[in-house]
């Protein structure tokens, strides 16, 4: 397995943010039971879902935790030469009041909706902590691969105060990047998330992930990083969309 499977592994994940769980049924012994659940990514780089407690996926991971989320390239005109990762978990319910904050603010920053129901209703968050993964980078590019999650340097205060003075100050940076980017601009971006590899914008319900030109190991380089974007007449390198 190269090192790049693991990083497209990690990018597919990263650009997505919602897939189809897998479970044990409990109900239907033997079979599998397919869900569609949206997620962000956690500090250590695992899937975070906000799932109910009545729900048949929710009873069937209280009975048995292993599961698999299979993420699949957005749009895709060929889904057979189009990327697809399954990850093969198991999944934890958050517990410590601590954890469930920390989770409660970075989930609410991609999905604000959630919070409503979140509050209104018996939801829960679980995180699916990798085991190993199954990656198709398209035909004849297949891939297991032992670890495709990367934590998140910033995670925390760090990257909440890099988000609240990019969406307080410069809105104009961001409109250009989502220019750049050729995203949409019916709606303006808010970015939700920083990590060393890139930065994630949510544009209405969407949510996308742009890869910065190189890798961001420090504050002060995600800093230089935004800042030539800013000023960058095209995307670095390729186009990201």
């Amino acid at each position: 397995m190269s090192v790049s499977a693991a990083k497209h592994a990690r990018e597919l994940l990263l650009k997505e943010y919602r897939g189809v769980i897998s479970t044990h049924s409990k109900s239907m012994p033997g079979f599998p039971f397919g869900s569609v659940v949206p997620y962000c990514l956690d500090a250590q780089g695992y899937p975070l879902i906000l799932i109910s407690r009545i729900a048949q996926h929710t009873h069937n991971l209280q009975r048995d935790p292993k599961c698999s989320l299979l993420v699949g390239e957005r749009e895709a005109d060929d889904v057979q030469a189009a990327g697809r990762l399954t990850l093969l978990a198991e999944a934890r319910k958050l517990e410590d009041p601590r954890s469930i904050e920390v989770a409660a603010a970075r989930y609410y920053r991609y999905f604000p909706d959630s919070a409503d129901y979140h509050r209104a209703h018996d939801f829960d968050f679980w995180r699916l902590e990798p085991l190993r993964s199954r990656y198709i980078g398209g035909f004849g590019a297949i891939h297991w691969i032992d670890q495709v999650t990367l934590d998140n340097a910033f995670a925390g205060e760090a990257e909440q105060g890099m988000l609240e003075h990019m969406n307080a100050d410069h809105s104009k940076a961001i409109a250009h990047y989502v220019e750049l980017a050729g995203l949409p601009t019916s709606t303006p971006a808010q970015l939700v998330g920083i990590d060393s590899e890139g930065f994630h914008l949510r544009i209405g319900k969407s949510i996308y992930w742009l890869a910065f030109p190189t890798i961001c190991n420090t504050a002060g380089a995600v800093r230089q990083a935004l800042v030539a974007l800013a000023h960058a007449d095209e995307w670095p390198g390729k186009n990201p969309a």
